[in-house]
């Protein structure tokens, strides 16, 4: 089977940091920044120059994510790749080669699904899809009501990693811990519904700004605190 390509990436170690005020944020930021803003620029080129199967094989990375390692689900998505079976192999083949994935049975038929979607006669139409849209919040609202498997997170984890979902919050528990550690958000909520979900990234948007430092960079930030490197 033919080898599909993908683009490269690589996780980038980032000293890990105690940041507990808006001042240790902005330090920490400082510190950093080049590294940010070098995965920042690797976004937006992968909208300004990658293909439609390249754009999909970014929507099978979120869809593997959810309970799982985001460098595992992007070596799960090369190992499909590297043996010509993301655009064609069925669920239960998909499955066999990923078991790295946590749930990777669900996720091996949300993968399916989402092709039939987006692929009509061997012609990978996903960014042109996407390009139809201006407004990002209503296609996260489309992506979230048809794309089985993908939630709110999911959808601007995505659209973020191709480039075109600046603005929008990746909220997990990583972030939402520190948005409240830093005074953005008074709680933590028990549930994420749509509503409270919007509702937290306006907060973090606004608190973006009075902070001077940009959402996508805030998202990365708050992981780079967490983790020590910056992936996807």
């Amino acid at each position: 089977m033919k080898k599909d390509s993908l683009i490269k990436i690589e996780f980038l170690q980032t000293p890990t940091a105690q940041v507990s005020t808006i001042k240790d944020l902005q330090e920490y930021h400082s510190k950093i920044k080049r590294l940010i803003k070098s995965r920042e620029n690797h976004f937006d080129e992968v909208w300004k120059n990658a293909v439609g199967k390249e754009i999909f094989a970014e929507l099978a990375f979120c869809l593997f994510t959810p309970q799982s390692k985001a460098v595992s689900c992007w070596a799960a998505v090369n190992a499909l790749a590297d043996r010509g079976m993301l655009f064609s192999a069925t669920a239960q083949e998909i499955a066999k080669v990923i078991p790295m994935v946590r749930f990777r049975n669900n996720k091996s038929k949300y993968l399916v699904a989402a092709r039939e979607q987006f692929v009509k006669n061997g012609k990978t139409n996903i960014k042109e899809f996407l390009a139809s849209y201006k407004d990002m919040a209503l296609l996260r609202n489309w992506i979230v009501k048809n794309i089985k498997g993908i939630g709110y997170k999911e959808a601007g984890h995505f659209l973020r990693n191709i480039g075109i979902g600046k603005n929008l919050a990746i909220l997990d528990r990583h972030i939402l811990k520190n948005l409240k550690i830093l005074g953005a958000i008074k709680e933590i909520p028990k549930t994420l519904t749509p509503q409270v979900y919007t509702d937290i990234e306006k907060q973090m948007q606004d608190f973006s700004q009075k902070i001077q430092i940009p959402m996508p960079r805030l998202d990365m930030l708050l992981w780079c605190k967490e983790s020590g490197g910056i992936f996807k």
